[in-house]
């Protein structure tokens, strides 16, 4: 039998299922900016569902939310195999990063649906730089000289 959750106790979850929206949105903003095909809706929608499932578990059944948490990294990567497998026109893989960018969409929003605020901001803020390291420019700097090809090459 389910247990009612109180008034409070809603609220404080809505709260976190919106914060997870609303820290895929701009990971997924990021995305979008730079025209990849999952953008700011895509990856809100990710992390929403992913807080809310979390939530839901953590909050109404503590004992098995071991089980959501691995339902929905397991969900999630099947949307990224198949944002991989499309490949592009010559047959090479397409949408890694992408891809990888939706399970740790997925996985902020475990952490905001669990409770764990901070870190689910801190990795959001992580994921970010992650994103934008090919342009930014003290970053893109050591990038260039590690892809430099050797004296005499």
């Amino acid at each position: 039998m389910l247990a009612s959750m109180e008034l409070h106790e809603q609220f404080v979850l809505f709260g976190r299922i919106a914060l997870a929206t609303g820290l895929g949105f701009a990971i997924g903003l990021e995305r979008e900016v730079w025209g990849k095909t999952a953008g700011d809706r895509t990856f809100a929608l990710l992390a929403m569902g992913a807080a809310a499932f979390v939530g839901l578990g953590v909050t109404m059944f503590p004992e098995t939310a071991d089980r959501v948490i691995q339902g929905v990294a397991a969900g999630v990567g099947f949307l990224g195999a198949g944002i991989i497998f499309r490949g592009d026109r010559e047959g090479g893989p397409r949408g890694l990063t992408t891809a990888a960018a939706s399970w740790g969409v997925a996985a902020i929003g475990a952490l905001a649906g669990a409770g764990v605020i901070w870190t689910a901001i801190m990795v959001t803020a992580l994921t970010l730089v992650l994103l934008e390291s090919q342009r930014l420019p003290f970053l893109r700097r050591f990038r260039s000289k590690r892809q430099a090809p050797p004296d005499g090459a």
